[in-house]
């Protein structure tokens, strides 16, 4: 029994033994399977976070294209308007007195006129007769009222037309169409002025006094109808024309004048201005139905139809004019000088040469350069005109001129002037004009007290806008 409850013993201490160790894995398994739950949960959250967040990325990767996508739309609309706003629109349009109208295709369009309204006085000798000396004293009148457009066309055109509604006539004034044969070529068709002369061919906007010289308007220099030809260059200017007549004197069948005139001009500087020296001829065949030509100037105003010199040339075949010219610009101060021969070929008759000329000088009170350009004066541009807060340009001027149509027993006269002018320009396109004129007249054909000696004297002013 012994033997037994010893062996039971043992059992039971056997049974304890093994019994003790199992229930211990046991519990460690079971916190096993609750740590490996624990971390399957974590690991199915962390696999949610994960398909949460590469949704999540997916979802701003997206939206980030989108965004780049709406950038570079947005920065190519804006290159776009960028260049088309740096790109110049179809037209632009510029003031240069008036609107100037220009396309990228070559055209522009300027309308462009001058006024000009004067008041003269003109104080003749005594012994007129009453008639002549109801054409003295006091008068106003538009001197000249110009209305027209210029411009260009493409493939180097360009053209002008004006016309002239002075005294209530019309007249055609410029009316031609040019070419640009080349960078210093360009060609003329129309009518327009021949190569007169300095002062003729300089515009009317920017003369010294308000007419210009005797001789130039004795001589008969006008508009014609023809061909031109100018090259201008640094140094030279050379112009080539051939020419008919007026458009008025075209309108007579047989009335078929012819001329050539050419001019040269060099303009080399020098002692830090410019020198100009130059010369014209002229050769004109009048028509089969011309048989006189008649030389007669004004007294220094163009308020006045009196004429104390006048030539009748009859006879008249042929005209030969030459002209010499010369000046010297030098910021504020000009001189210019030119004189004139034309000479009247006849049938039956001895040729007489008429001339004339005149001698000048002119400085500007104002800081403003005098204005010249291929062989012409140009607009004096004001650097501190009304527009800019300034008084505008001052300029003032002295002249003497000559004019002797006497010759070949021809009585037309002598006629001498001294005259000085200022020139008041509060803008570019304004001028105020005030000259006056002290004049000798010899062996006039107008008498006055039976002679041909006596003097004259011409006060006149202007008011003048262009554009």
């Amino acid at each position: 029994m012994r033997n037994s409850l010893r062996i039971s013993t043992v059992a039971l201490a056997a049974a304890l033994g093994w019994a003790l160790p199992t229930q211990a894995s046991a519990a460690d398994a079971d916190a096993m399977q609750q740590e490996l739950a624990a971390m399957r949960a974590q690991m199915q959250a962390m696999s949610q976070r994960i398909d949460t967040l590469e949704a999540e990325l997916a979802t701003a990767k997206v939206k980030a294209d989108a965004a780049t996508q709406v950038a570079q739309s947005a920065t190519q609309t804006a290159a776009e308007a960028q260049k088309t706003a740096n790109k110049a629109p179809p037209v632009q349009v510029a003031w240069k007195g008036a609107p100037e109208l220009t396309g990228d295709n070559g055209w522009s369009f300027k309308p462009r006129g001058r006024i000009q309204l004067d008041v003269g006085r003109v104080e003749g000798p005594s012994g007129l007769t009453a008639a002549q000396k109801a054409e003295l004293g006091t008068s106003v009148e538009f001197r000249r009222l110009y209305l027209g457009f210029d411009g260009t066309m493409p493939g180097g055109f360009g053209y002008r037309a004006e016309i002239n509604f002075a005294d209530s006539i019309v007249t055609i004034n410029d009316m031609y169409l040019t070419y640009k044969a080349g960078k210093n070529v360009t060609l003329v068709l129309g009518n327009q002025k021949p190569a007169w002369g300095l002062e003729e061919l300089t515009s009317d906007l920017f003369t010294s006094f308000l007419e210009r010289s005797s001789f130039s308007q004795a001589f008969g220099f006008e508009r014609r109808v023809g061909f031109d030809a100018q090259y201008t260059g640094k140094t030279v200017v050379a112009q080539l024309g051939v020419f008919a007549d007026d458009p008025v004197a075209l309108g007579v069948d047989n009335n078929r004048s012819w001329s050539v005139d050419g001019r040269l001009v060099a303009m080399p500087k020098l002692a830090g201005g410019t020198l100009h020296f130059g010369g014209s001829a002229h050769l004109r065949e009048l028509g089969s139905s011309i048989t006189s030509v008649k030389y007669q100037t004004r007294p220094f105003a163009h308020t006045t139809d009196l004429r104390f010199l006048s030539a009748n040339v009859s006879g008249a075949k042929e005209e030969l004019g030459l002209g010499l010219e010369a000046a010297y610009i030098n910021g504020r101060f000009h001189a210019t000088a030119e004189n004139y021969w034309q000479t009247v070929r006849r049938v039956g008759f001895k040729d007489p040469t008429f001339y004339g000329g005149y001698a000048e000088v002119g400085y500007l009170l104002t800081d403003d350069p005098t204005a010249y350009r291929a062989g012409l004066y140009e607009r004096i541009r004001p650097k501190h005109g009304f527009d800019k807060g300034g008084i505008g340009a001052i300029q003032v001027n002295g002249r003497y001129e000559w004019l002797d149509l006497t010759d070949a027993g021809i009585h037309g006269g002598r006629q001498r002037t001294a005259a000085i002018s200022a020139i008041w320009m509060p803008t570019e396109y304004v001028h105020f004009i005030v000259d006056y004129g002290h004049g000798w007249v010899r062996d006039a054909p107008v008498l006055a007290n039976g002679s041909g000696d006596y003097g004259f004297d011409t006060m006149g002013m202007r008011a003048q806008l262009d554009f």
